[in-house]
């Protein structure tokens, strides 16, 4: 990773293939190129995220989340080289135990609204969720390590947990689905 950007209009991709971290070129429509794609527009939804009023705590982990989706692209970028360590899934599995264990227990299903900071993360956990569909889709095609995919499958659970925490920063609360069979009593959505 030593090469560092110093021109960013290169067009060498005007034939529809990109560079690589190991200088090899692939389509841009290629499963590796949608999956890095996908990490990236999170990584920039986050990014949007942090624009809001936001718990510190919650804003020191959202900014450790992008280097490590970073790292995560990084790797994705250079087949077979290892850049996301398998203690970021850990920190994710640590900071989602503790940051819900302060919420209730969800007795219905919520919307994906709620204060501007919560949508946003509604929308993180959103796209985290389709950057997982596209890694777990090349991992299907080529050899992948398991770290992106568990990364991205908590990140997805943890970034649904934050929304929950954000919503209620200043007293407010999750936005319950209105299920018509519920209302009438009976079970399930």
């Amino acid at each position: 990773m030593s090469n560092r950007l110093t021109q960013i209009a290169t067009r060498t991709g005007d034939q529809g293939t990109t560079g690589l971290g190991d200088n090899t070129r692939v389509s841009k429509d290629s499963l590796r190129v949608h999956a890095m794609g996908d990490v990236d527009e999170l990584n920039s939804h986050i990014g949007l995220l942090l624009c809001e009023d936001m718990p510190g705590d919650v804003r020191e982990l959202l900014v450790q989340v992008q280097h490590q989706l970073f790292n995560l692209g990084g790797e994705l970028s250079i087949p077979g080289f290892e850049l996301l360590k398998d203690e970021a899934v850990l920190a994710l599995d640590q900071a989602l135990e503790m940051h819900n264990s302060q919420l209730p227990r969800l007795q219905e299903f919520i919307l994906p609204a709620g204060t501007r900071a919560a949508s946003q993360a509604h929308v993180c956990r959103t796209v985290a969720r389709r950057a997982e569909r596209s890694v777990v889709a090349l991992g299907e095609a080529e050899t992948l390590r398991d770290a992106p995919r568990q990364y991205l499958n908590r990140l997805s659970d943890l970034l649904f947990v934050l929304a929950r925490v954000l919503n209620r920063m200043n007293g407010g609360d999750d936005v319950y689905w209105k299920s018509q069979r519920m209302a009438q009593g009976g079970t399930g959505p």
